[in-house]
């Protein structure tokens, strides 16, 4: 997490989303490869030309994209993961996983170790926060990290995040009170660190809790999603990356850049087939857009 955060602010706090969905690349590519080989093919080549531009921190691979395409989607979601480490970026799993006991366990070793090893992965704590420890634990041992769902970026976020206690505060609080006594337990560990290796998922589709959650967890990096196709304001963001600092994903707005590119557009209007060059291109510009205005609102 601490290597994140200086990445963060050498090359901007872009992270670019690998949610890379078959129907997110042009027909005449897919069918020219497998659908799941399209996908590796357009991830490798877009970690490389992100790399070189210097233009995001990080890169999230959501497994479940990878899952839908079966066993050789899994494949390739390891190949991506392992393209990511090459590339010298860090990688952030988007798994979401929160089980308890044995089950949390498997959880953890399968991706922090093995075929799936990540840096940094997401866990949800909603199922309680026994549900955190064989996680926490990695982080502990094995300099892995987390990040913890606090406030996600979907509407139905209300229905238990936002659910007012009879204790007083939001369950999203009490939450936060967890991830900052783990974040402090991390401290008396690790001395020496500047950033916990706990950090939160804070989405940036609603001004409202922005500049309070920021004030409240000062200390704790932020995984920011909701930016770019889910309608999450780059001004948002502005609070959100105050303080420790934080991430801000894109994915659709990053991955489908080419539907809106007007070279792309101008070279299918003169009957002309796209190539992975040309929607790399695409993507890469959008980041770098994506990159200058995150970093101009700060």
């Amino acid at each position: 997490m601490q290597i994140l955060q200086e990445l963060a602010a050498k090359n901007g706090p872009l992270c670019v989303g690998l949610d890379t969905d078959p129907s997110y690349i042009p027909q005449n590519l897919v069918e020219k490869f497998s659908p799941a080989q399209a996908v590796l093919e357009y991830n490798k080549l877009l970690i490389k030309k992100i790399t070189e531009d210097k233009s995001a921190c990080c890169f999230k691979v959501q497994i479940a994209y990878y899952e839908a395409m079966g066993i050789e989607g899994l494949k390739v979601y390891a190949q991506t993961l392992k393209a990511v480490k090459d590339s010298g970026l860090i990688c952030i799993s988007d798994i979401k996983r929160g089980d308890i006991a044995a089950t949390a366990s498997a959880y953890a070793k399968a991706h922090f170790s093995g075929d799936f090893e990540s840096d940094i992965i997401t866990i949800n704590p909603y199922m309680g926060f026994d549900t955190l420890k064989p996680f926490t634990e990695f982080c502990a041992s094995k300099g892995k990290g987390v990040f913890v769902l606090l406030r996600t970026s979907n509407p139905g976020m209300t229905d238990i995040e936002q659910k007012e206690l009879k204790t007083g505060g939001r369950v999203l609080d009490e939450v936060g009170k967890e991830l900052e006594r783990l974040s402090n337990q991390m401290k008396e560990t690790f001395p020496e660190q500047t950033c916990s290796p706990i950090g939160a998922v804070v989405g940036c589709t609603e001004e409202s809790d922005a500049n309070y959650l920021r004030q409240t967890y000062k200390d704790i990096f932020f995984l920011i999603p909701g930016y770019g196709a889910q309608g999450g304001a780059a001004s948002i963001c502005t609070a959100l990356l105050k303080n420790a600092g934080g991430t801000v994903n894109s994915s659709r707005g990053i991955l489908c850049a080419w539907k809106k590119d007007s070279d792309c557009i101008k070279k299918q209007q003169d009957g002309k087939l796209l190539s992975f060059d040309d929607i790399v291109e695409a993507a890469a510009k959008a980041a770098i857009a994506s990159k200058n205005e995150l970093t101009n609102i700060r």
